[in-house]
């Protein structure tokens, strides 16, 4: 039994299990496709769920920040940490970003289950949009935290 994975022994999933599970559940959309789309005037709310020094590095112009760990509390509708941007887009496309696509993949499943009709998954995250040349920003972020 040495060899096995340790989840296979315990019985316990890992991440990258809870990640491909979401990804089974969720919809991808590759970078350059979600680019287009906005070009062609289609109204996404893309909204990054990293972490604040993160966003400060790199980000795509015009998303908010909800950091994953509060992602529950910002689209409550009674919670006092609500985020109306995203709290209102639950009928709006809504692309989530993190830096691979594994985060943003868990929080796909989650705005799902709060009731968000059309939600996607930013495939390869930060990382993919950068290499394919699409815009990106640098900075704080200036809008409202959870």
């Amino acid at each position: 039994m040495a060899d096995k994975e340790p989840n296979a022994v315990t019985g316990l999933k890992t991440l990258a299990d809870l990640v491909a599970d979401a990804r089974s559940r969720i919809r991808e959309m590759a970078p350059d496709d979600l680019a287009e789309s906005i070009e062609d005037g289609e109204p996404w709310l893309i909204v990054d769920v990293r972490e604040p020094y993160e966003y400060e590095r790199i980000h795509v112009p015009g998303s908010i920040l909800v950091p994953r760990g509060l992602l529950e509390g910002a689209v409550e509708a009674s919670g006092p940490h609500r985020i109306e941007a995203l709290y209102a887009a639950r009928e709006r496309p809504v692309a989530l970003l993190c830096a691979t696509g594994a985060r943003s993949a868990l929080a796909a499943v989650v705005l799902e289950q709060m009731g968000f009709t059309n939600v996607v998954n930013i495939a390869g995250g930060i990382k993919l949009w950068e290499g394919e040349d699409l815009p990106t920003a640098s900075g704080p972020y200036a809008g409202p935290l959870p």
